[in-house]
């Protein structure tokens, strides 16, 4: 009779070793939205690791979160690392860079699992708007493909990059809103990134601005759109 029983739980356990070994080996996860500015305002907030962490969702979801930032300040090679009890540790190094037009991401996930993935931004205008994708993709070990199997990772982690879209949306459209402001007022013409920065300001802390302009007066990720300036 034992030796029946453990024929059996010999038998299940291959068969969902062979389920799981048939998963896709290859993943990738996009969202997108449309952000009513050009991409020359919208570009600074993706090109720069502290950049990123203003708005970025998982920043939000580990309050004790440790973050070390490496290389340059922005571009090719700038990076941090980060350890926390939510989100584990790990690594983001931009990797490429079309000014106004894509930025190319490295994360190097260390715990609680370990992967290798590729994220893209890209920009692309639509009128006077942009759109703007948000892709990571990957490849799937066997631990992932287990887990793929009682979880929607696309749902769960394109939720997620939805929340962030959003942030980013609210951020990149005030600034749109006091560039406007600022160039009706008489400063005129078209504004370089140094003008830009001057108008919009650069806080030394990334939390206090995006306080500011970002209004969440529900749970983690639900946004309102900063009030536009009085003129």
């Amino acid at each position: 009779m034992v030796k029946k029983i453990v024929l059996v739980l010999g038998v299940l356990v291959a068969i969902l070793v062979a389920v799981i070994a048939l998963q896709p080996s290859d993943f990738a996860i996009e969202r997108e939205t449309v952000i009513a500015a050009p991409p020359d305002v919208i570009f600074p907030h993706l090109e720069s690791p502290k950049a990123l962490d203003v708005w970025s969702p998982w920043m939000k979801m580990d309050p004790k979160i440790e973050v070390k930032y490496e290389g340059p300040e922005s571009g090719v090679g700038a990076s941090e690392t980060w350890e926390g009890p939510e989100m584990g540790v790990g690594s983001l190094t931009v990797t490429g860079v079309k000014p106004n037009e894509e930025v190319e991401l490295s994360l190097e996930f260390l715990k609680p699992m370990q992967a290798t993935n590729r994220a893209l931004f890209t920009l692309t205008p639509v009128g006077d708007a942009t759109r703007v994708a948000w892709r990571m993709e990957g490849t799937n070990n066997f631990v992932a493909k287990a887990a793929s199997l009682v979880m929607d990772m696309d749902e769960m982690v394109g939720g997620t990059f939805e929340k962030g879209l959003a942030d980013l949306k609210a951020l990149a459209e005030a600034d749109a809103q006091k560039l406007a402001a600022a160039q009706a007022a008489g400063e005129g013409g078209t504004m370089t990134l140094e003008q830009m920065h001057e108008a919009i300001g650069d806080p030394e802390d990334p939390n206090a601005a995006v306080e500011e302009l970002l209004e969440v007066p529900g749970p983690p990720g639900s946004v309102e759109p900063a009030p536009p300036p009085e003129e």
